[in-house]
């Protein structure tokens, strides 16, 4: 019993190196460098040893508190500094799109056995994929809107779209987030623009039908040993939808908690919660909904989601009363342990 009290006694008192990474080579590189400096500036440089790591297609850099920089290693992930090599301890995956949200550097890390805060690569794949993810989901009795799925270069049969999903209808890319590549259609003469130029974001697209009701933003992640749900979030905007400008610029509402039933409340985190399960996700995740009359329908699950000052998930921890610092905290702790 003693020897268990002295090692979780080592643990809070180890200093530990955390890399928080972010970048990457998606169009959302530049909203995930905010989300990492929210991590970087949130955690103590008492507790961690913290490295803000930016992942560009031109370069692998990372700075530290004190302002040194390092150049990182791309075969295993240790930064190259003036003074000698860093060796990383944890993780913080703060990449939204590729590499960090679809599992490629979640497979490296995996290699090298450096626990991180986010899913594993398997996880990381299969939500990207919006396609893949919705039908595994369906499968599991979660309502999902009517679909039709399109990639570059198969014949585009305008006619067969609509009659599936009907119109108005969105029009996404696959593999994208943040809004980005995605267009709501009210016409079908301007249908087949959309698809133009979400094949300009992504290869593969997913059409699916408008449901008309209300957008629910709900965070789902550890704390205080066990799976929580967050105040959730309500969407009102004046756009078409919850796009790029709705979303970082302030052309939407953001309501915390959601202006919704107990019931529905109670209906949707039963299926966050199952949403989060049945996919093997770890650490913070954001699920949408919309909510038409009594049910609600999945849209999908960020398992990356954005930490900016305009971002939900730090909208609603703050409303739950916990601080960026201490969740962070925490977050990072929890995925020491279960390594």
């Amino acid at each position: 019993m003693k020897c268990v009290t002295f090692e979780n006694n080592f643990f809070e008192m180890t200093k530990h190196k955390v890399g928080i990474v972010c970048g990457g080579y998606s169009s959302e590189y530049k909203i995930s460098m905010k989300s990492g400096q929210t991590v970087f500036d949130a955690l103590s440089p008492e507790d961690w040893d913290c490295y803000y790591i930016l992942i560009r297609p031109e370069a692998w850099t990372a700075k530290d508190h004190a302002g040194n920089t390092y150049t990182l290693s791309r075969g295993d992930f240790a930064l190259q500094g003036e003074n000698g090599t860093v060796r990383l301890d944890v993780i913080f995956n703060a990449i939204h799109g590729a590499p960090g949200e679809n599992g490629q550097l979640a497979a490296l890390w995996e290699l090298l056995n450096i626990p991180f805060s986010s899913c594993d690569s398997y996880a990381a794949a299969l939500t990207f994929n919006k396609r893949d993810c919705l039908t595994l989901l369906r499968e599991k009795n979660i309502p999902t809107a009517q679909h039709y799925e399109l990639n570059q270069n198969d014949p585009i049969h305008l006619h067969q779209i609509i009659e599936t999903v009907g119109l108005p209808c969105f029009v996404k890319a696959n593999r994208s987030g943040s809004s980005f590549g995605v267009y709501k259609v009210d016409h079908k003469e301007d249908l087949l623009e959309a698809i133009e130029k979400a094949f300009e974001e992504d290869s593969q697209l997913i059409i699916e039908s408008a449901l008309d009701g209300v957008e629910i933003n709900v965070g789902v992640g550890p704390w205080n040993n066990s799976l929580q749900v967050f105040p959730m979030t309500e969407i009102q905007t004046q756009n078409a939808f919850f796009d790029y400008k709705a979303k970082y610029e302030g052309e939407a509402e953001e309501i915390t908690p959601a202006r919704i039933s107990e019931e529905a409340t109670a209906q949707i985190a039963s299926l966050a919660k199952k949403i989060y399960t049945t996919l093997g996700l770890r650490g913070i995740v954001r699920s949408e909904f919309i909510l038409v009359d009594k049910t609600p329908y999945f849209l999908e699950v960020n398992t990356i989601p954005g930490l900016t000052a305009q971002s939900i998930v730090p909208q609603q921890l703050a409303v739950a009363g916990i601080s960026l610092a201490d969740f962070f905290d925490a977050l990072l702790k929890n995925t020491l342990k279960k390594n």
